[in-house]
């Protein structure tokens, strides 16, 4: 039995508006960056479904190669953000975004 294809981009359609709700209404950086992170594997969802679904038992190669550097590039995205929130912490003692904002002036 073969799960729909509807299922899995509702899946990933969900996954995107988590991660979106996370960057527009969070404060906190580390929910900032899980919110980032979630929406890259929403994305890599979608790439891996449409290339199993193209040509009926062939998956394209192409969309596995695109998952896995966006996995490669978003790891790197967030330990060099987690770098940046430890820093600040460390500098600041908060991680609210909104406060770090006001403390530029």
């Amino acid at each position: 039995m073969v799960i729909p294809i509807s299922y899995y981009v509702t899946c990933s359609v969900i996954l995107f508006f988590i991660g979106i709700y996370c960057l527009i209404f969070k404060r906190n950086m580390i929910r900032l960056l899980m919110g980032l992170e979630i929406m890259l594997n929403a994305v890599n969802l979608n790439f891996i479904v449409f290339s199993a679904y193209g040509v009926e038992g062939i998956p394209h190669p192409l969309a596995h190669l695109f998952s896995i550097i966006i996995l490669g590039v978003g790891g790197t995205t967030i330990a060099l953000g987690l770098v940046i929130t430890l820093y600040a912490y460390r500098h600041y003692g908060t991680l609210n975004v909104r406060k770090l904002k006001r403390l530029r002036h």
